[in-house]
């Protein structure tokens, strides 16, 4: 039977999975070996990583003029390096993403915060993995103990805005997720400048 092409598919929105089964159960996340067929009506073999989904912390003292970020720095055997990053870790199964996100702050860092906002959802890495990370901003922090899990050795730093957005632009932070929150937050703080300054005017 001929593929259909695109312009054939016709108005499907949805894809057809034709056969999947998984090749990996871990305690993390699964891998399946899926047979597809798209919605453009490409059928093509994908092998896919499922995950329950992750929550990233925002967490910015606004206790200074200039905001400032709390960052943690870990070392990362998958980037075999020391990693500036946010607070981050994964959802429970059946757990609501800002529990999961209080909780990590907490265990991470040992701060707790006053406000919470979820900002926006995005996917880590869609041409492979299912995951889907939630980032919240956290907002009057307050300083706690932190309770690291057994394999977790975190330093912390609070990073004014600027030079955070100076570490994203020269390459000392690394870690997607980070990267896209900093750059959010820097591009809310300047806009809300503005618009201080022209209501002045």
């Amino acid at each position: 039977m001929p593929k259909p092409s695109p312009k054939t598919a016709g108005s499907r929105t949805k894809e057809r999975i034709v056969s999947s089964r998984t090749v990996y159960r871990g305690p993390v996340f699964t891998v399946t070996t899926d047979d597809v067929e798209e919605p453009n009506g490409v059928r093509a073999r994908r092998d896919v990583i499922h995950h329950s989904g992750s929550v990233v912390v925002l967490p910015v003292d606004e206790s200074t003029l200039t905001p400032r970020v709390l960052l943690e720095r870990q070392y990362r055997h998958a980037a075999t390096d020391y990693l500036w990053e946010l607070p981050a870790g994964r959802i429970d199964p059946g757990e609501h993403a800002l529990h999961a996100a209080k909780r990590e702050l907490l265990e991470e860092t040992g701060y707790t915060a006053a406000h919470w906002r979820r900002i926006f959802k995005f996917y880590a890495s869609p041409g492979f993995v299912a995951e889907t990370m939630s980032v919240f901003l956290a907002t009057g922090l307050r300083a706690g103990k932190a309770q690291p899990e057994a394999d977790e050795i975190i330093h912390l730093r609070k990073v004014p805005l600027p030079a955070a957005v100076r570490m994203v632009l020269r390459g000392s932070i690394r870690d997607a997720k980070t990267i896209s929150s900093i750059l959010w937050l820097d591009h809310m703080t300047r806009t809300a400048k503005a618009k201080k300054l022209n209501t002045r005017k």
